[in-house]
């Protein structure tokens, strides 16, 4: 399910609003070890243009 998510948010990273939905989305479907490789996997690509919403998704999930 991981590859698959990864998958889905490169084809949707042009789109800032379709990103964060379904980047919202991954965090409702995977396993906890799952989001951890998740998240590193998203910092490394996507961080340069999407650091905010990195920021605020992964810090919500985490409280």
């Amino acid at each position: 399910m991981l590859e698959y998510v990864k998958t889905i948010l490169l084809k949707v990273s042009f789109d800032k609003v379709l990103f964060e939905k379904e980047l919202k989305k991954a965090l409702k479907v995977l396993l906890t070890d799952e989001l951890k490789q998740l998240e590193q996997w998203c910092y490394q690509q996507f961080s340069g243009m999407y650091l905010r919403i990195l920021n605020k998704v992964f810090i919500k999930s985490a409280a």
